[in-house]
Formats: structure tokens, C-alpha cells, sequence
């Protein structure tokens, strides 16, 4: 799955609430910044057979950048319907200190590897917020997430990879506080675990808005979780430093 075909599917719905609500808004949110490094990048493919390695410490990444694309709509101030393309991929390079067997192709110990950790994000969410005065908007719902992942490893004479797309169901939340007319103080994000694995992805930070369209958010994004099955064991923790712009449209 790719951006255009997810719009397309988005479109219909957006569509549909349009046609049945006139007490309602669109809101757009770019957000772009740097992904500083991750804590931990944890692979093992197979999960029976195959090396544990921790891509973060064994091999290096330089801080790159990201970017993300949420457009939300907002009816009768309570109901928000959101759409979010999150792509990303971290590179890692060096030498490994050990041999590594990833996806049952051997890897040797001291010889120039490159890895890739892609994990990509299509997510519909509703939430309803319960709390919406001047101080505090306060709300909850759920994400229908459509996970893109592959790892990938190379060096001169071998490559390997594990590509998987699937669906994960998460719980989302939204808490924003604002002590005067311009800031506010904003937490939100997307998080579940279970037996399988876990997902979250937490935004901290604060939006200033310049005027009833325009606004600006500065903060600290994490990402976190991964997945233990029968086929793989994979974890990462990867932090972001974030900025974007808020537009209601």
C-alpha cells in the first residue's frame, strides 16, 4: 500500500461526512523534524534459528529527516474523523562483531553491512472528546493501523529481507491544556499491547497558535514496540524531534 491508494480510500469517507454535516471542520497536520536515534532496534527473522542482533548498538544511523501528513474533520466540536501517512526508514551501517544469520542468509562478522528498518503507517482514527472548554480538550477513541514493515540486509555479496503488511487495532487518546489564548500543552498518540507484541506512538510538545487557522507545535515523538511471534522477534524504540504546522481549513 502506498499514499495514493490509501487516499483513495480515504476520500469516499471524507466525502460522506461532508454530505451529512455542516457544523464541522478540516484540519490539517504537517509535521516534519528529525529522527535523533533509536534506543534499540531488536531483530531476529526466524525467530527460531535466527541471530539476535540490536541494529542500534551494533551498527550506526545518522539522524535523518521525517515528515507526516495527518488530515482530520471534525464535526459538532466532539466528533474527529482523521486520516495519518507516517512513513519511515532508519539505515544502519557498519560491522557487525558477530555472525548474523537474518532470514536464514549469513551475514559475517567484520564486514561492511548496511540494514534497513522500514516501517511505514496508514492509520484511520474516530475519537470523541467528553472535555471541550476553554481550558482543556480532553478525548479518546480507537486507530484502524495498516503496518508496512521490511528489514533488510546487505553487504557486498549477500542480501536479504522480511517484508510484512498487516493490521493493528490501537486505542487513541488526546489531552490538550491551554493556560491563555495563544499555547497550549498538547499530549496525544496512538498505544495497545498484547501477548504478540505492542505499538506505541506518543507525541509531547507545545502548539502556539498565530490565528484561528494557523497554528505552530514543537515537541518530542516517540515510537515504540514491535512484535514476538512464531516467524520473528522484532522491537524498536526510535525518538523524534518534532515540529509542524496546524491548519483548519
Amino acid at each position: 500500500m502506498n499514499f495514493l491508494s490509501f487516499s483513495r480510500v480515504l476520500a469516499p469517507v471524507l466525502l460522506l461526512l461532508v454530505t451529512f454535516s455542516s457544523k464541522a471542520q478540516f484540519r490539517l497536520d504537517l509535521e516534519s523534524g528529525l529522527v535523533l536515534g533509536t534506543n534499540y532496534t531488536d531483530v531476529r527473522i526466524p525467530n527460531q534459528g535466527g541471530t539476535l542482533v540490536d541494529l542500534a548498538k551494533q551498527l550506526s544511523a545518522e539522524p535523518q529527516v521525517f515528515y507526516r501528513v495527518r488530515l482530520g474533520y471534525t464535526i459538532a466540536n466532539r466528533h474527529t474523523i482523521s486520516a495519518l501517512y507516517a512513513p519511515l526508514t532508519v539505515r544502519y551501517q557498519g560491522n557487525f562483531d558477530q555472525d548474523v544469520t537474518f532470514n536464514n542468509v549469513l551475514f559475517p562478522a567484520n564486514q561492511p553491512t548496511t540494514a534497513y528498518y522500514k516501517f511505514n503507517s496508514y492509520r484511520l482514527t474516530y475519537r470523541y472528546d467528553f472535555v471541550t472548554n476553554d481550558r482543556w480538550r480532553v478525548g479518546a477513541g480507537f486507530t484502524a493501523k495498516i503496518r508496512d514493515a521490511d528489514t533488510r540486509f546487505e553487504n557486498e555479496v549477500s542480501k536479504a529481507n522480511y517484508d510484512n503488511v498487516g493490521f493493528v487495532p490501537l486505542l487513541n487518546f488526546y489531552a490538550a491544556y491551554s493556560p491563555g489564548d495563544r499555547w497550549s500543552v498538547l499530549l496525544e498518540g496512538d498505544a495497545l499491547g498484547a501477548k504478540a507484541g505492542r505499538a506505541e506512538d506518543i507525541f509531547l510538545g507545545a502548539v502556539y497558535k498565530a490565528s484561528p487557522k494557523l497554528g505552530f507545535k514543537l515537541g518530542y515523538r516517540v515510537v515504540e514496540g514491535g512484535a514476538d511471534t512464531d516467524e520473528i522477534y522484532t522491537f524498536t524504540w526510535i525518538n523524534y524531534a518534532s515540529a509542524g504546522v496546524l491548519l483548519t481549513l
